[in-house]
């Protein structure tokens, strides 16, 4: 896209004609936690995150494999701070993208042995998802792709989007 953006006011001028590198990913995701050792006893025990580095009591690094980190959890500014109140802005939700179906599967099984409840699951088309909160009730998604010949596409060729419904009892006995 160039040219101008649409915005509340009008049309703005768009800087520069390039659009982003498709190489730019999301590197990682900072959330401020009310207890710390809640928040880790969520993403390492039940999600399976392993800790990196660790400030004080803090804040800590988290990552799948030996990254540096794809998650830091600080209470910086939230220690014993309430949830935002439904209705307000901010995060929606932060995306794990799994390597496989049976990846996701996994996870599925140790989110439902963990006793936390899913929020929703969702076949996009291109992607399978499950939905579920942190203890601070931060949205998470977990999610594989198909692969991108599979993704439903419109008669233009563009990418069409669904939100069916997904059979989480299915994808539990995947890879059993």
């Amino acid at each position: 896209m160039t040219g101008t953006v649409q915005t509340a006011e009008g049309h703005a001028p768009v800087f520069g004609e390039m659009p982003i590198d498709p190489r730019v990913r999301v590197g990682h995701v900072h959330l401020k936690v009310s207890d710390l050792e809640r928040s880790l006893a969520f993403y390492c025990g039940t999600l399976g995150f392993g800790v990196q580095a660790t400030m004080g009591g803090e804040m800590a690094l988290l990552a799948a494999g030996t990254y540096h980190h794809h998650l830091a959890l600080n209470t910086w500014e939230s220690r014993r701070g309430p949830t935002p109140p439904r209705g307000s802005t901010g995060l929606h939700h932060v995306a794990f993208l799994y390597p496989t179906r049976a990846a996701l599967a996994v996870a599925l099984r140790r989110i439902l042995a963990a006793g936390v409840k899913l929020t929703g699951a969702s076949d996009h088309g291109g992607s399978e998802a499950i939905y579920l909160n942190d203890p601070d009730e931060n949205g998470i998604e977990l999610y594989c792709d198909r692969p991108e010949t599979a993704w439903p596409r419109n008669a233009d060729g563009s990418l069409k989007l669904l939100s069916a419904p997904l059979d989480v009892d299915e994808l539990a006995r995947e890879g059993l």
